[in-house]
């Protein structure tokens, strides 16, 4: 999906034009990797814009960052203001949110401990990852070959730029074989997650859901899911989930700030279809981030 531009972006402290926005073709992170970003949703309300769960994509950016070593020059309560700001300069109503740290231009080789650490936030109107059409009907997917990062190799709970070459793959080669969206086994061979979405399995009116050691990031919309169904009077179970199980399942679905709640119609051939418990939770999750349920008013911040 296109990205549509809007006026500013946030880089370094300060707001500049979205076409000035540029960085050294020697940046540390273009060769390397070496970056570590988030993915953040403002929907909305009834008050205005309001941004979803910030401070926990916040903490999990600097979560990041300091698994990589990597010092962001600047306070969680200066990158929040900085987002809200961006989404009031930029007069969006609803849009994703993409703060970037990484490595800059300086030195070249594995050891970037002397290269800048830079910042940037852009927004943007963005609609559901995986389509609207997607998220009615539900998507095919299919379990691909390629395993996603062990903890030994990559550390899986930090949303690193480099990470997401192992992605890209999976995403590839679903593409190629005619599918939506890959699922990914860990190096066990237990279900993982798909490419940039954690994956939750309803059998028998109980949800499942990988557990983090299943080499999954820990999603937000994950745990805000998790929240709401237990809070709805589904149990919810974090355990290992097996190839066959999927092929088996009433339900199965995607989540993630891109992605939202997406049910999953097809694995593998194996029809799933699109369930009630989905669509219940599909329901919740448009109200909460709308602004429409005074408990959860909490998990947003209104620009």
């Amino acid at each position: 999906m296109p990205i549509e531009a809007t006026e500013k972006i946030w880089f370094n402290g300060k707001f500049v034009d979205w076409d000035d926005a540029k960085v050294h073709v020697l940046t540390h992170a273009l060769h390397y990797g070496s970056g570590v970003f988030e993915g953040i949703r403002c929907y909305n309300t009834d008050k205005g814009p309001a941004i979803f769960r910030l401070k926990e994509h916040v903490d999990r950016l600097f979560d990041s960052a300091k698994i990589y070593y990597m010092k962001i020059p600047y306070s969680k309560s200066e990158i929040a203001e900085a987002i809200k700001e961006l989404v009031r300069i930029n007069g969006l109503k609803e849009c994703y949110i993409r703060p970037i740290v990484f490595r800059g231009y300086g030195e070249m080789g594995l050891n970037p401990l002397n290269n800048p650490v830079e910042v940037a936030i852009a927004a943007w109107e963005w609609g559901p990852y995986l389509g609207e059409e997607g998220q009615k009907k539900g998507i095919r997917a299919k379990i691909v070959s390629i395993q996603r990062i062990t903890p030994n190799t990559l550390p899986p709970v930090a949303k690193a730029c480099g990470q997401y070459i192992n992605s890209i793959l999976a995403k590839l080669e679903a593409l190629n074989c005619n599918y939506d969206e890959a699922i990914m086994l860990d190096y066990r061979g237990f279900v993982s997650e798909g490419p940039g979405e954690n994956i939750f399995v309803v059998k028998d009116d109980v949800i499942y859901t990988p557990p983090e050691y299943a080499s999954i990031l820990k999603g937000i919309t994950r745990d805000s899911v998790i929240k709401l169904a237990e809070d709805m009077g589904y149990e919810v179970r974090e355990r290992d989930i097996t190839r066959a199980f999927l092929y088996l399942a009433d339900e199965v679905f995607f989540t993630g700030t891109a992605a939202e709640i997406t049910p999953i119609r097809e694995i593998d051939g194996y029809e799933i279809g699109v369930g009630e418990i989905t669509r219940k939770l599909q329901k919740k999750f448009y109200e909460v981030t709308h602004g429409k349920d005074e408990k959860y008013i909490s998990w947003l911040d209104f620009v």
